[in-house]
């Protein structure tokens, strides 16, 4: 078995997917973030293909940037100056070639965030 990586992103102030949101994800190498790619959800509020695919894995530390304020402002929430929730990073690590699942539910107050299956 390969790992791989997938996401989806969940709008709680206005109940739905997070359609349109921005994603990248990093590979951290001791102190250095590498990006390793960047994403945008579908209507479904997920990527269209794993965000880290199987050909791509390898265990370590990695994180991923969900562009909250951007999406925000895309849906027309009231603005903010600046906003409280902005660029939401979530670091985590991959230790064993299994599907991980790291998906967000946010609102323009707070998120969280868990290991999904």
């Amino acid at each position: 078995m390969t790992g791989y990586l997938t996401t989806h992103v969940l709008d709680a102030a206005r109940g739905c997917p997070a359609a349109g949101l921005e994603i990248d994800l990093f590979r951290i190498d001791a102190e250095t973030r590498i990006r390793l790619r960047g994403a945008r959800t579908n209507s479904d509020g997920r990527t269209e293909s794993p965000i880290l695919p199987p050909d791509e894995f390898r265990p370590g530390t990695y994180e991923l940037v969900f562009h909250a304020g951007a999406y925000l402002d895309s849906v027309g929430m009231p603005p903010q100056d600046p906003r409280f929730l902005d660029l939401v990073p979530v670091r985590f690590g991959m230790d064993s070639p299994v599907h991980y699942h790291v998906p967000l539910l946010f609102s323009p107050f707070g998120y969280s965030t868990y290991r999904g299956s």
